[in-house]
């Protein structure tokens, strides 16, 4: 177990994250990151090799103290994100600063204080985006606006470090928590039976990360069918 390449999925406890770590788990060591020690233990249990990372992404003296103890990582899988909605209209000041912090900022701080350990195993990094980070619709401004800004920041990445595979996936909607809280916020009806399993996406992920070493998939769209 020791041998398999380590893997940093944050989001861990739930979600699209939790089924990205039990994909992995079979070929790699996991680190489960997120805030809720509780679900990271849960799904810590579920999966050989796996421990919790809790750490809060938008502390950036835990992050810092918590990222300086790994010195060698094979992937890096951001998973954690938020989904404030509104208009513009609607929307303060403090939900775009909200979608930005996590979805953003945090995904970048983490990967600049992991890059020194993601360099030295040529690693691999994963970012879940969105649909919306193609498209703004209408009532959803300040979650795309993040989504197009960190698509924008994995395009940099890419081309700044050769030597790291880089990609971004991006699914439609997907039987989430966050989908719920969205569909609350737009007044709409729920439909699980119409969205993306969490393992769909889970399963790009794992296509990514598994390639043959000349393959790179830069971006995968998964929509609903």
């Amino acid at each position: 177990m020791t041998d398999l390449p380590l893997a940093l999925i944050t989001g861990a406890s739930r979600g699209i994250g939790a089924a990205i770590a039990h994909q992995l788990s079979p070929t790699h060591r996991l680190l489960l990151g997120g805030r809720d020690t509780d679900a990271l233990a849960k799904v810590a249990e579920e999966l050989p090799g796996a421990q919790p990372w809790p750490v809060d992404l938008t502390d950036a003296a835990s992050l810092e103290a918590a990222a300086g103890k790994i010195d060698r990582l094979d992937v890096l899988v951001h998973s954690a994100g938020i989904g404030k909605i509104g208009t513009v209209a609607d929307s303060p000041s403090s939900v775009w600063r909200t979608n930005l912090e996590v979805n953003v900022i945090a995904v970048a701080e983490l990967t600049r204080l992991l890059l020194p350990a993601l360099r030295a195993a040529n690693g691999h990094v994963v970012v879940i985006n969105s649909g919306a980070g193609y498209t703004a619709r209408p009532g959803w401004g300040p979650y795309a606006a993040s989504k197009f800004a960190v698509r924008a920041f994995t395009d940099s990445l890419r081309a700044e470090e050769p030597d790291l595979r880089v990609t971004s996936v991006f699914p439609g909607r997907t039987d989430t928590d966050m989908q719920r809280e969205a569909r609350a916020q737009e007044g709409g009806e729920y439909e699980a039976e119409k969205y993306l399993r969490p393992d769909s996406v889970a399963t790009a992920v794992l296509t990514a990360v598994t390639a043959t070493p000349e393959a790179h998939f830069t971006e995968i769209q998964v929509r609903p069918r």
